[in-house]
């Protein structure tokens, strides 16, 4: 069974039906990339697997390690191993990124039942996080995310991503208003933090992030729908032909 059962998902917003059936599961050791045009309901998905309040899910399921998350509260499903680095995460003033990130790692600690972290073993934890994702130690000492520019929010995100160790991860267009080398930087962190307990969701419309954090599943999205599924020969011909061809088809079939 995988991790994460999305199962015929309609959602709304506001007075407007964004998804109309979505399915789609991703398991621990797995990379997925959702992909399709601009307003095709890519990160309605993301919210509503996370649980924004301004997403109604109208009908379906999310299922989280068995057990339906679709009325948990977002911080429900966080303690319970659910991750999202948002496309636009925002600037906290006065919380430096040191007290947010003791915050989060001690609520998952006692979602766990454990004591706070000891302050030395969190500042050797982050230390060796920010290597990994390659967040120079300053970052500590700012607020969170107040003055970064859009590379070093995204980087803020993957280290948060390096600390927590989700089950699941979802990468909601990371990859969007950086240049080639902060997304490689990007890239690198995703790749050195995935692995055998983790699933990742990358969520994109652009092909360059899937040359650098290879996918083994592939999907298509539009008009609120998965509407093809493949591997990474998919982004290949994503590349070469754009979605066009998969629109036409959609229509002609209509």
């Amino acid at each position: 069974m995988a991790d994460l059962e999305i199962r015929n998902l309609h959602v709304r917003v506001g007075e407007k039906d964004i998804l109309r059936g979505v399915d789609l599961a991703v398991g621990r050791g797995e990379i997925h990339a959702l992909m399709g045009p601009n307003g095709s309901g890519k990160s309605t998905l993301a919210n509503a697997v996370m649980g924004h309040p301004g997403f109604e899910v109208t009908e379906g399921q999310i299922v989280f390690r068995g057990e339906d998350v679709t009325e948990a509260n977002p911080d429900e499903r966080a303690r319970m191993g659910l991750f999202m680095a948002f496309q636009y995460p925002v600037a906290v003033p006065g919380v430096t990124v040191t007290k947010y990130l003791r915050t989060v790692l001690n609520a998952h600690r006692e979602a766990r039942g454990a004591q706070p972290v000891p302050l030395r073993e969190f500042r050797q934890t982050v230390e060796a996080a920010m290597k990994l994702t390659n967040v120079p130690r300053e970052f500590s000492s700012r607020y969170l995310n107040e003055g970064f520019s859009g590379g070093e929010k995204k980087r803020m995100e993957i280290l948060q991503l390096a600390l927590q160790r989700p089950l699941m991860a979802i990468l909601d267009e990371t990859d969007s208003g950086l240049d080639i080398d902060a997304l490689r930087v990007v890239a690198n962190g995703v790749n050195a933090v995935a692995g055998p307990e983790m699933g990742v969701l990358i969520i994109t419309h652009y092909q360059r992030i899937l040359h650098l954090v290879q996918p083994s599943h592939v999907h298509v999205m539009y008009q609120g729908r998965i509407v093809r599924e493949g591997g990474p020969e998919l982004v290949d011909a994503l590349e070469a032909k754009g979605y066009g061809w998969i629109t036409a088809d959609i229509e002609a079939a209509a």
